[in-house]
């Protein structure tokens, strides 16, 4: 049996430097969104597109802890279970290219997505690359595999058309303004982590959502031990390098 969830309110100076940076965000990206739609930029993310929902996501623990304050046992038990998934092809992808495709491809969509409208069940403690991902382009090119259907010309087509769309970077369709508007929500949820327990811990999403779930580990973290929190992670077979980082 695992070890109680520990209080959240144990958390809350942590947390609450990553809830702040998700208003601010909120607020930026959206005057950003109105600005570039008056300009004539289009976004076609809504409602009910989950193309993105099963690409692999980084995070610091400190917005793992907002996350899995929202689960409930089931939805953090569908969470655990992906973990799984995830640790089991880190461990066996011979690279990091093979890690990415075969989490989409085998590892899948995100078990707090809803398949049936397409929305994420957790939208208000969804992570900050959850938030900052925007497709100037169809959504079709967000899908796991067009890449690889596409033909030389389209592949052309696709990068003439990226180029001249505003608001990407000049090779992907994704728009790069809005990702730089996130980054200080990770800047603040690392000086909370350090200030507050003397390190800080980043790695795949639902690994350390589950983590965060841990008494065991999060009472290791609190105390800045770091080897003693990858102990705890161990234990619970979910420390590997490319989901846990601790330091």
């Amino acid at each position: 049996m695992a070890p109680a969830p520990p209080p959240a309110a144990r958390f809350r100076p942590v947390t609450a430097a990553v809830e702040r940076g998700y208003a601010r965000y909120a607020r930026q990206a959206e005057g950003w969104l109105a600005r570039y739609r008056e300009r004539g930029g289009r976004v076609y993310c809504g409602a009910g597109c989950f193309a993105c929902c099963d690409m692999p996501i980084r995070v610091s623990l400190a917005e793992a802890l907002v996350t899995a304050a929202a689960l409930d046992e089931a939805a953090a038990a569908r969470v655990e279970a992906h973990a799984r998934q995830v640790l089991h092809n880190a461990r066996t992808a011979p690279d990091e290219e093979t890690y990415v495709e075969r989490h989409r491809r085998e590892v899948g969509f995100c078990p707090l997505l809803d398949r049936q409208t397409g929305g994420c069940s957790q939208y208000a403690a969804r992570p900050t690359r959850c938030r900052d991902t925007f497709s100037a382009l169809p959504a079709r090119y967000c899908a796991a595999g067009t890449w690889e259907t596409l033909t030389r010309r389209e592949k052309a087509d696709y990068a003439r058309e990226v180029a001249r769309t505003p608001g990407t970077d000049g090779e992907l369709h994704y728009v790069a303004p809005l990702e730089h508007l996130s980054e200080p929500i990770w800047a603040a949820a690392a000086r909370a982590m350090r200030q507050e327990w003397g390190l800080e811990v980043w790695g795949d999403f639902w690994t350390l959502t589950t983590l965060a779930r841990r008494g065991d580990f999060m009472e290791r973290v609190v105390r800045g031990d770091a080897r003693g929190a990858w102990q705890a992670a161990r234990r619970a077979g979910l420390a590997h390098e490319v989901v846990l980082e601790i330091g």
